[in-house]
């Protein structure tokens, strides 16, 4: 499959207006946005360390 250069163009032309239309969040969207994401990281860390602690520490009680 050839790539020609007329058609990397009309790519790049389409991802160029992708980001002229997008727009950058507002400040309490982006800090609401964060807040989930680290809460949502912390969940998923405590999970995996719970059952790290629950597959270590309950054999050895057996």
């Amino acid at each position: 499959m050839e790539l020609k250069f007329e058609d990397g163009l009309k790519k790049l032309k389409e991802y160029i207006r992708i980001l002229k239309l997008a727009k950058r969040p507002e400040r309490a969207d982006f800090f609401r946005v964060s807040k989930i994401a680290g809460a949502a990281m912390a969940l998923i860390g405590i999970i995996g360390f719970t059952i790290y602690l629950l597959l270590t520490v309950l054999p050895k009680g057996f």
